[in-house]
């Protein structure tokens, strides 16, 4: 018996792919902050989530990476609360692979913007990024977030984009 889900396409809706800088999420050694990075993105369709990857670049110590997606004020620079989450264990034969978070089940709107984050309580993962210059924006239907703490606000980014794909079943 097939399922409505399989016989729907996936393709990944909004991409950013280069990966020419690296943002860290985790703690430093000997440092007592947990870095946390995410980004936001317009979604150009409407369908059924099925995940996001990132691209990770460096997995200095092995751990849990988990994401966190969110519906994202532009207007304010808020998050909304959590819509779904997903963990995924990393280690160093991660580094130079896309990791995928499988996130089943959330329905993305067409011109909603949302935004994931991602932390680490025990590993300093690197996930590549975009860093581009004001004539050549790296991403422009979104912004990279980063933080030192889990403490919100944290900082915007226009000139750079994390290395991401969100994959929806039509």
């Amino acid at each position: 018996m097939e399922t409505n889900q399989s016989k729907s396409h996936l393709r990944a809706v909004v991409q950013q792919v280069t990966n020419n800088a690296t943002s860290w999420i985790g703690q430093w050694k000997g440092e007592a902050k947990n870095r946390v990075s995410g980004q936001t993105f317009l979604c150009p369709s409407e369908g059924e989530l099925d995940c996001i990857e990132v691209f990770s670049s460096h997995v200095t110590n092995s751990g849990p990476v988990n994401l966190s997606i969110h519906a994202f004020d532009t207007e304010s620079k808020t998050w909304g609360p959590v819509l779904g989450t997903s963990k995924v264990e990393f280690n160093n034969l991660d580094t130079g692979k896309w990791v995928s978070f499988p996130l089943n089940g959330l329905r993305l709107q067409k011109g909603m913007t949302y935004g994931f984050r991602l932390k680490s309580e025990t590993g300093l993962i690197g996930v590549g990024e975009a860093a581009g210059s004001v004539n050549h924006l790296p991403f422009t239907g979104g912004q990279e977030w980063a933080a030192a703490s889990e403490e919100l606000p944290g900082s915007f980014y226009t000139y750079l984009s994390l290395a991401f794909k969100v994959a929806l079943r039509a």
